[in-house]
């Protein structure tokens, strides 16, 4: 084994992490190299004749490719600030849920869920890309009632999101108050003071 990006050799390789994957059936590796200090992921799989199987909404089938999930993940966080290993760690997640509850077949739908289940929690906006395509919407009100029930759902996670202004005290008006009409009649009525009446001058 060699490092994808300066080509050294598995001596200047050291694992600094390990972990199970696919329902305990793969080996995640995380590597750096100390030569050019980058990291990378490798697995260990045992060889299988029998590989899960991706069945298309058209009825066509193909072989589940976990490099496939990870690049519509990369797409829809483009220029998002998600790193790699977020989205890595969605596709190794989605991956066991996949070999964990199918065993030779999987709805290309099942995948879609799992995978736009995990990217709103990540980034609402990665996610509205992502169910853009997966969801394929028809008409423009599709995606805005969409993104309209993603800021729903995350005001009632956060009630104080979605409120744009904040109210402050000098601006409430107090009680009894009519807009300075109680207190015009009120100097309306108060007598006025008595006193000599000035003489109009004489000419």
């Amino acid at each position: 084994m060699r490092c994808p990006f300066c080509d050294a050799d598995k001596d200047h390789l050291k694992v600094i992490d390990s972990r199970t994957g696919e329902g305990d059936r793969a080996i995640r590796r995380r590597r750096r190299c100390l030569n050019c200090k980058k990291r990378f992921t490798t697995y260990e799989r045992i060889e299988e004749n029998i590989r899960l199987t991706v069945v298309k909404k058209d009825g066509t089938r193909v072989p589940f490719d976990r490099q496939k999930v990870l690049t519509g993940l990369e797409r829809a966080c483009y220029k998002r600030p998600i790193k790699l290993e977020q989205l890595q760690r969605i596709a190794d997640e989605v991956e066991e849920e996949v070999h964990k509850h199918f065993d030779k077949e999987v709805p290309s739908q099942a995948i879609g869920e799992l995978v736009t289940e995990r990217l709103r929690r990540l980034d609402q906006v990665a996610y509205v890309r992502f169910a853009s395509v997966y969801r394929r919407f028809k008409t423009l009100d599709d995606l805005v009632q969409e993104a309209q029930a993603v800021i729903d759902a995350r005001r009632f996670e956060d009630p104080s999101q979605g409120r744009l202004f904040i109210e402050s005290p000098e601006s409430k008006p107090q009680a009894g108050s009519n807009g300075g009409e109680d207190q015009m009649e009120e100097a309306e009525k108060k007598p006025t003071r008595r006193g000599k009446v000035p003489h109009p001058p004489i000419t």
